[in-house]
């Protein structure tokens, strides 16, 4: 079996930034791409529609149209990918050995890229509006035209939904921040710059029943908890705002992890296994952007670089 300089788990920006990186060191890189359950390699960005935040894009780019310049651009530097997922990994000894659904693959080094997924109802009425509307990110898409000057749901009780909540009512022109219970799990100090903040309206305690429009979302119903009564507001967006999950189960008991599931790295992408590092958001559970993620992939290729150099 030959044993790769580094192979690379993930596919988003974190991880081909790694490849690009990688790959101008001549360390030859494999980008196990994945296929995000049976959905399509490249990360969150491939279910985004506008990005107008990433450098380099002054009118703005389709998150699709990013992930594939981003991918091409690895692939001009001879790396070599695998739409796959990987399965199960052994780091307890070098070379690291890493399986797919049908291979076993060996590296020197590794950087786990997979990634965070925002964590979503999963119901008919979030899917009807899904990117049409409906959305887990309110960085990523708050600004849209779509959303400015209309009223605008946010769902959530924890200091996320304060956050979306907050940095949305900047554009849109009424926000309603809706939670299932009577009292919410955020801090003190963000509950207050909701509550003072003169767009927002606190809903509570109710529930999404339904939503509804034509080819855009244009109302929601919601549900009160406590009385079951029923009524339907306008809505020109709706943001789920109840939380992310990294994509780590397979690396449990491999290497460390915070009580979050978030791998837990020393601030430079090493984890607690030397030659093994990790980028992106299944390590950043604060900002969660394009452009920190393929930062930190930069940081990891370039930690891997210094580790084989140390090493061979």
């Amino acid at each position: 079996m030959n044993t790769r300089n580094v192979i690379i788990i993930g596919s988003g920006p974190a991880g081909f930034t790694a490849a690009i990186y990688a790959a101008r060191a001549n360390l030859q890189p494999v980008v196990i791409a994945g296929f995000m359950k049976g959905g399509q390699s490249g990360g969150q960005l491939m279910t985004t529609t506008d990005v107008g935040n990433f450098p380099g894009f002054p009118e703005g780019i389709e998150g699709p149209a990013l992930m594939n310049r981003i991918r091409k651009q690895a692939l001009n530097y001879d790396t070599e990918v695998f739409d796959k997922d990987v399965v199960k990994v052994d780091f307890s000894e070098t070379p690291f050995k890493i399986w797919t659904e049908d291979e076993e693959m060996s590296a020197k080094t590794v950087i786990i890229c997979t990634g965070a997924s925002a964590k979503r109802f999963h119901t008919e009425a979030e899917n009807r509006f899904w990117n049409k509307g409906i959305s887990a990110c309110a960085t990523c898409d708050g600004a849209l035209p779509l959303f400015r000057n209309k009223p605008i749901v946010v769902i959530g009780g924890g200091d996320t939904a304060m956050e979306e909540a907050l940095y949305l009512s900047r554009f849109g022109s009424q926000i309603i921040l809706v939670h299932r219970r009577e009292q919410f799990r955020a801090s003190n100090i963000m509950l207050q710059h909701v509550k003072n903040n003169k767009k927002i309206i606190l809903k509570t305690p109710y529930v999404l029943e339904d939503t509804m429009g034509s080819h855009f979302l244009e109302r929601v119903k919601l549900k009160n908890v406590s009385t079951k009564q029923k009524e339907e507001v306008p809505a020109n967006g709706l943001f789920l705002a109840i939380g992310h999950q990294p994509n780590t189960d397979i690396f449990k008991g491999q290497i460390d992890l915070e009580e979050t599931d978030y791998i837990k790295t020393d601030g430079h992408t090493r984890t607690n296994v030397p030659g093994v590092f990790a980028a992106g958001d299944c390590v950043d559970h604060v900002y969660r952007q394009a452009i920190t993620a393929a930062g930190m992939g930069c940081m990891a290729a370039l930690q891997a670089q210094k580790h084989l150099q140390n090493n061979n």
